[in-house]
């Protein structure tokens, strides 16, 4: 009996994954593990091994389509079966909206002219009503001209990326068609004698999404960001004192991020606007700090979140991070730990960067950049300067909802916790 193969809903909060590359062909025999084709959502990759034996009758989708959860990618079954009932589904999935009926107010005799004069950019097979739902929000949104869409979905059907080509070429409703005679020009590629002067890629999905996400962070936000330092003296000595009986303890290799997203966990919740997300007007104020933790991975920057991080113990944040950040560093981490954080710690002070601004993570409100530790002058106790490693920290918060005294003061309580570790682990 033949079997379809959905694309998998890899966590709650993914309605799409774009397929990357497919290991198997039409007409290949497939053994139950087998990987038929890997895909990704816009934070992580995965692959779709099989569950059955048999021959892969047909494939749905191509490398690059944007499919829907949930909605056939291809059959197995043996060679000869009819598979008819499944090429059908796939050509009108679940959620898919029918093909478009005119308005009420638009007569036969208007819709007339426009079927029998195709637009010359449509591709052979497609119409305007072959369009998924995604494709035609898109559409309406940003006000792209669908009949210049050419279709490259399943069965003639125009899909969210025609749209989107659509618009990069600038094809709009009611805009008259660039004349053929008077093609825009092409960016002209310096060749040089060893070959191209620059290689040209298309940006991956993940690195679209972190540019929107913050494009749209700095667009939307009145962001202010302020730098502290602190005496690291402190954390530095227990971290050296955890390193060296950490095995026989039974403890983790506690790093100094766990140090500070310990200490941030134990501040945070005195600060509700910088414990929270604002969302369309509205402040969301969480009742436990949920920290995201930005982690640097080959596919672009992921920021996990180490949920309830207040109830944690020293030890405990370090392990979940260590959890966390090897998950996003695999690509394979569930989508659904990407979300729910409350604020972010991003840290480059191993880059040996003093000073930076951290942009929000929208819709949180607050940041804390973790910068590196560089030596310093101040005056001790019997009035002679002495030198002491200084560890800055850099605080972005959204000043649309978070003035300026309590984001500083929140800063300073969090730099006089780490210089007094000992005392903040016995509250």
């Amino acid at each position: 009996m033949a079997f379809a193969v959905i694309m998998p809903r890899q966590g709650q909060s993914v309605e799409s994954c774009i397929i990357t590359a497919w290991n198997k062909k039409v007409g290949d025999s497939v053994k139950v593990g087998d990987v038929l084709f890997s895909y990704e959502t816009d934070k992580s990759a995965f692959e779709e091994e099989a569950t059955v034996e048999g021959t892969l009758l047909a494939v749905f989708h191509e490398e690059g389509d944007d499919v829907p959860c949930l909605e056939n990618v291809c059959v197995i079954g043996e060679a000869g079966e009819d598979i008819s009932a499944f090429t059908a589904a796939s050509a009108a999935p679940a959620g898919d909206a029918p093909a478009a009926a005119p308005e009420k107010d638009e007569t036969p005799k208007a819709a007339e002219p426009a079927q029998s004069a195709p637009a010359a950019a449509v591709s052979s097979g497609s119409s305007e009503g072959a369009i998924s739902p995604r494709a035609r929000a898109l559409a309406a949104k940003t006000g792209a001209d669908i009949s210049r869409a050419v279709a490259t979905g399943p069965e003639g059907r125009i899909i969210e990326r025609d749209i989107q080509k659509a618009l990069d070429q600038g094809f709009l409703a009611g805009q008259a068609p660039v004349s053929a005679a008077a093609p825009a020009p092409a960016a002209a590629a310096c060749v040089c004698a060893d070959g191209p002067e620059y290689d040209e890629e298309a940006l991956p999905n993940i690195r679209k999404v972190i540019a929107k996400a913050m494009h749209g962070s700095i667009s939307s936000m009145a962001q202010l960001t302020m730098n502290s330092s602190f005496d690291a003296t402190a954390i530095l000595a227990y971290r050296a004192q955890v390193k060296a009986c950490a095995e026989k303890m039974g403890l983790e290799n506690i790093t100094l991020n766990d140090i500070v997203l310990y200490a941030v966990s134990r501040v945070l919740l005195r600060y509700r606007d910088i414990n929270a997300n604002f969302v369309d007007d509205k402040m969301r104020y969480f009742r436990h700090a949920n920290i995201g933790v930005a982690v640097d991975t080959d596919r672009g920057l992921l920021v996990p979140t180490l949920m309830h991080a207040d109830t944690l113990s020293l030890n405990e944040i370090s392990a979940e991070a260590k959890t966390l950040i090897a998950e996003a560093k695999s690509g394979s981490i569930n989508p659904d730990k990407l979300t729910g954080g409350s604020f972010t710690v991003t840290n480059l002070g191993s880059l040996g960067v003093e000073s930076f601004t951290p942009i929000n993570n929208p819709p949180q409100t607050a940041i804390l950049g973790v910068c590196s530790i560089t030596r310093r002058i101040k005056t001790g106790a019997d009035g002679k300067d002495v030198s002491y490693p200084a560890m800055g920290l850099s605080l972005t918060v959204d000043h649309r909802v978070i003035d300026g005294s309590p984001a500083a003061r929140f800063l300073k309580e969090v730099c006089d916790g780490l210089e007094h570790f000992d005392l903040l682990l016995a509250k």
